[in-house]
This record gives structure tokens, C-alpha cells and sequence, in this order.
């Protein structure tokens, strides 16, 4: 591994961490949904789940996963 801090990661803490993501992407869902939020805190909540959403989609491409779609995912960056 190059760069970083060169610590390797196994798959089960890759997927431990794509679990996480999805739970924070669904809890910023929520509140997304839950209440009338002034500007700034609506700009915060779309930020994160957008955010999340990358997040979720490199952890699934570095485990060699499908998208939510069933799709395999070609790039991360795409």
C-alpha cells in the first residue's frame, strides 16, 4: 500500500465501515424528512447525504460490490 498511513485493511473492517455509512446516511435521511430546517441546516443534511452516498459507493467498489441497482460499480470516481 502507498500513501496514507500505510495501515491495510481487511474486508470485514471495510464492510464494518459500509455499515456505518449506510446508518449515518439513513439517520441524515430521517432528519432530513423529520422537520422543516432553516437553510443552513438543510444545505448540512444534503451535503452529508451526499457525502455518504460517495462514501458508500467507494467502500462497495474497494469490496467489489454491486450498486444498489445490482450494477457493478466500474470506477468510484464515475
Amino acid at each position: 500500500m502507498t500513501g496514507g498511513t500505510g495501515i491495510a485493511r481487511d474486508s470485514e473492517e471495510i464492510r464494518e465501515m459500509l455499515i456505518e455509512a449506510e446508518n449515518r446516511k439513513e439517520l441524515w435521511i430521517k432528519h432530513f424528512k423529520s422537520a422543516r430546517m432553516d437553510q443552513k441546516s438543510n444545505a448540512e443534511a444534503l451535503r452529508n447525504i451526499t457525502a455518504l452516498r460517495g462514501v458508500i459507493k467507494t467502500l462497495r467498489w474497494t469490496l467489489q460490490m454491486c450498486d444498489e441497482h445490482g450494477i457493478a460499480i466500474p470506477h468510484p470516481l464515475d
